[in-house]
């Protein structure tokens, strides 16, 4: 058990989150009144699923939360009834987004590669695009190896005709980040989604590329950070992972 003032300051900490400029705030979002701690969830977002299969714990913590920016600011809609539900559930919500895609150990990129198996994983440049070696074979071996620690195909598109084996990723929605990648002189980039655009970058800097979902590619700091957690503070955790194909 630990009071949820203190389970945030020690997230927040160990998340190093006072350091990233983001697209929400990170940490608590939504405070149901339990200030003792005993039971918590992970998933990747506060969807209404997720909310409601939550009823049971004292507090959900999420990858993907509440009040994005530039987003209509009124507890309305479908936040509103998320909201609705989390308090009348008694749930408090805490999320953290930037934060824990770049943990170096907790952090979706650096579970991303510890799962792959890539050698020499490391932050690329000191940012959130992280980059290791693949020693397995080629992109065939590549796709498969996803496809297995994923349980979804990837989109693949190919760059050029040289191996893969210099690799760059970053999960979610960080398709962008393949200049960056081939900048650095990687052979393949990976990341969640793609956009249109995407495919035509691959080609034209000479880098594959793979799209291996933004959820699937961010289930597994989340988990992590839980894990951590309840080990820490003698807590109980389970993780809700509702299916997500993009």
């Amino acid at each position: 058990m630990i009071e949820l003032n203190k389970l945030e300051q020690y997230c927040n900490e160990l998340l190093s989150a006072a350091e990233f400029e983001d697209y929400c705030p990170n940490g608590l979002q939504v405070e149901s009144g339990k200030l003792a701690i005993e039971r918590i969830a992970t998933a990747v977002t506060a969807s209404q699923a997720v909310v409601e299969a939550a009823a049971d714990v004292d507090l959900l913590l999420v990858h993907h939360g509440y009040f994005w920016r530039g987003e209509s600011l009124p507890l309305t809609g479908i936040k509103g009834r998320r909201i609705r539900t989390l308090i009348g559930n008694g749930t408090s919500l805490m999320a953290y987004h930037l934060p824990l895609d770049a943990h170096p150990t907790l952090g979706n990129n650096a579970r991303l590669g510890e799962l792959m198996g890539f050698d020499k994983a490391v932050p690329l440049n000191k940012g959130l695009v992280w980059q290791g070696e693949w020693a397995e074979g080629g992109q065939e071996a590549l796709s498969d190896r996803l496809a297995q620690v994923l349980g979804r195909q990837p989109l693949f598109i190919k760059g050029h005709g040289g191996d893969t084996r210099h690799v760059g990723w970053c999960t979610g929605a960080a398709q962008s980040a393949i200049v960056e990648a081939a900048a650095a002189g990687l052979d393949t980039f990976i990341s969640g989604e793609i956009s249109e655009s995407t495919t035509h970058l691959a080609r034209e800097l000479g880098i594959h590329y793979f799209a291996a979902g933004h959820h699937a590619t961010e289930r597994y700091g989340i988990q992590a950070l839980g894990q951590h957690l309840a080990e820490q503070f003698d807590l109980t955790h389970r993780f809700i992972d509702e299916i997500n194909p993009v």
